[in-house]
């Protein structure tokens, strides 16, 4: 899950050696750890030596890369707690919060480890008549190193999504996590490398925008990138130089559709936990509700009541915590304030909400379409709700703008024939976000969101480089490629051609 404004490469001035930077408390302030800034040189040696992993790790084999993920499983279950308080500490989500993050990163762990091989062996393809004579073959081979740029906003459930399916599919790894949870990413690495002591399968970078171009020019294979799309296109034109492969995951303005027939309880309640959690930080998160005219009143009020009950801060009432990125903070009042100067109204909370580091819940109305709250990301627990006639016009302004990522649809009756006209590459009927639990299930959007998926086959798929292979089994009478074919050869070959398909 990703961010159209917080980057995980942001542009800084160019590295030297030596360099270190901090990890900063968002709640607290207080320096959690310092870190190096890896120039590129770092960077070349880190992926040098996961090329030489990279064919150790190969040669172990679906059953002997198995094993070891699943060794880095149960560890990870072991040690939940542990890595959940870091997440805590570091990103500023509650502890529990943090605990579902890391299990739902297992589940996809379990379901790559557990699935690789079924989903990326050879395969056998029909060869049609051209090629009668031959057996035709699909095989998937791993890339050789992957490169995994990570947000900030699910430092482990996110990254995980491209790792996991990386490694799974017989890949190394090299991972830059964002600067302001590195040691989350640390911790990651060095889990792995515990149960896996061999060779650096799983290796890590650290620093800042430099450190992430780099990445990209030390020739990695593939390139697995979460962030805007902005910093998207820059990730992009530089694999490009190398013409390096890439995996886009950018950020979303998703919508939740409510019809007249919607449980409006259950849709209020999910709307606000979409729109809130993670302090509103969630690329696929709720920013956007058209509610059909009939029910809008009554699931406004409904809206109303769970917000205003919705807590932030560091105690354990919390319902979410303090906004990661500091900057952040001026792009939500931002939009609070301009959506409100536009005529649009706050029944929840209002620019008053954002009182670094923390944002209470904010639920605005009566929002012109054009206002940044509606056209852009706001990456913060803000809630613009619309009213509309009917059904197509939800959709028509759930399809608006120009990104892609997921929505949402509450219907007792209409869900799926709503959920197939959203342009989402994800859709969840009557939740929220529940593509996201489901490992066998790919991710990813379209437009400003990104292209290419994770999880599920099509993650593992993204990870590997198909092959096919032809073996000639028997001599045929037709010979077509080959210099010394008889005159008869094209006759026949228009003959076959209109008998096999000149009917329809």
């Amino acid at each position: 899950m990703t961010a159209v404004s917080h980057d995980p490469t942001p542009v800084v001035p160019h590295g030297a050696a030596g360099q270190r930077f901090d990890s900063v408390e968002p709640g607290t302030g207080q320096v959690l750890a310092s870190f190096d800034v890896h120039i590129a040189s770092d960077v070349a040696a880190a992926v040098e030596r996961a090329r030489t992993a990279a064919g150790w790790w190969a040669g172990l084999g679906v059953a002997g890369r198995r094993t070891r993920l699943d060794s880095w499983r149960v560890q990870l279950v072991r040690r939940t707690d542990e890595l959940a308080a870091l997440i805590a500490r570091e990103n500023g989500k509650p502890v529990d919060d943090a605990v579902v993050e890391v299990t739902i990163a297992i589940a996809h762990l379990a379901w790559a480890s557990r699935n690789a091989g079924r989903v990326l062996r050879r395969r056998r393809v029909n060869p049609g008549l051209l090629a009668v004579n031959h057996s035709a073959s699909v095989e998937y081979l791993p890339y050789g190193v992957v490169g995994v740029i990570g947000p900030w906003n699910y430092p482990v459930h996110t990254p995980m999504g491209s790792i996991s399916y990386a490694l799974a599919a017989g890949n190394a790894v090299v991972f830059k996590p964002s600067e302001y949870t590195p040691a989350v990413g640390r911790w990651l690495v060095e889990s792995f490398a515990s149960v896996v002591p061999e060779q650096p399968v799983f290796g890590l970078v650290t620093g800042f925008g430099e450190t992430g171009a780099a990445l990209c020019r030390a020739g990695v294979d593939k390139l697995a990138f979460t962030g805007s799309a902005a910093t998207g296109r820059t990730v992009m034109a530089t694999c490009a130089e190398t013409l390096t492969p890439c995996v886009i995951e950018c950020g979303g303005k998703d919508a939740l559709i409510v019809a007249a027939d919607a449980d409006l309880e259950r849709a209020a309640e999910q709307a606000v936990w979409g729109s809130m959690f993670n302090a509103g930080q969630t690329c696929a998160g709720v920013e956007r509700v058209y509610v059909e005219a009939p029910v809008y009143d009554e699931f406004i009020a409904r809206v109303t009541e769970v917000a205003a009950g919705i807590r932030t801060g560091t105690s354990g009432a919390a319902h979410y915590g303090a906004i990661t990125m500091p900057g952040q903070l001026d792009v939500i009042s931002g939009h609070v304030r301009q959506a409100i100067e536009h005529g649009g109204r706050a029944v929840v909370g209002g620019p008053e909400s954002v009182r670094g580091p923390y944002v209470e819940p904010v639920v605005l109305v009566d929002v012109p379409a054009d206002s940044p709250a509606v056209t852009e990301e706001t990456f913060g627990p803000v809630m613009v709700i619309g009213k509309v006639a009917d059904l197509d016009e939800a959709v028509e302004a759930a399809n608006s703008g120009g990104y892609g990522l997921g929505a949402s649809v509450f219907s007792r009756r209409h869900g799926r024939a709503l959920a197939g006209r959203l342009k989402a590459g994800m859709v969840s009927i009557n939740s929220v976000l529940t593509y996201a639990s489901v490992p066998g299930l790919p991710w990813g959007g379209s437009g400003e969101s990104g292209f290419g998926r994770i999880h599920g086959p099509d993650g593992l798929r993204e990870f590997a480089r198909s092959r096919a292979v032809t073996a000639q089994l028997f001599d045929i009478p037709l010979k077509i490629a080959t210099f010394a074919r008889p005159d008869s050869s094209i006759g026949q070959l228009r003959q076959l051609a209109r008998l096999r398909w000149g009917r329809r």
